[in-house]
């Protein structure tokens, strides 16, 4: 189903089934692009519900200004970085490094299936500020075109294709650094 059909149905008055259609539509993708960035499946699985838990208490005020994909990765986007200021906070007062905690889970994580270059990959991407980990991980990871990008996190294409490409150096650097 499309997103306008989604939309239509939801202003029909068929809510349940309008919110049935992004869960089943959007789960898989919106947790994948939540894991990236808290490295924990049970996080995750959390923070996901919470999500649509907004999703569900917002899709009366969605005005349809931005496309129905833009507005939920944004809910999601902001919902993960919530989630990882808290964490930063708690780190802090506990005077943990938040960038090992994550590293920490990757190493432990249960549920990652990837290999060690995927494993080494995801803990250089974590070594990464804040937006440049998301646009790295939105284009590289969901090979998300640079406006689609902009919409969600509201900044220039221009700027994006800067962040990404001092991602990429960062993160090419990190691995030299493994590969000596």
């Amino acid at each position: 189903m499309t997103d306008q059909e989604i939309i239509r149905i939801y202003r029909e008055g068929h809510r349940e089934q309008a919110f049935n259609e992004i869960v089943s539509g959007y789960s898989e993708r919106l947790y994948w692009h939540v894991r990236r960035f808290v490295c924990s499946h049970e996080d995750t699985d959390d923070l996901l519900q919470e999500i649509f838990i907004k999703i569900w208490n917002s899709l009366p005020s969605f005005r349809g200004e931005a496309k129905l994909f833009t507005w939920l990765y944004r809910i999601a986007t902001n919902e993960a970085l919530n989630f990882l200021h808290k964490k930063k906070i708690r780190a802090a007062l506990s005077l943990d490094s938040l960038t090992a905690e994550m590293e920490k889970k990757i190493d432990e994580d249960p549920y990652f299936n990837g290999n060690e270059a995927q494993r080494i990959l995801s803990k250089a991407i974590q070594k990464l500020p804040e937006k440049q980990k998301l646009v790295f991980t939105m284009r590289y990871y969901e090979e998300m075109k640079y406006e689609e990008i902009s919409s969600v996190l509201n900044t220039s294409v221009g700027s994006l294709k800067a962040s990404y490409h001092i991602a990429y150096e960062k993160i090419k650097g990190e691995l030299e650094k493994l590969s000596e």
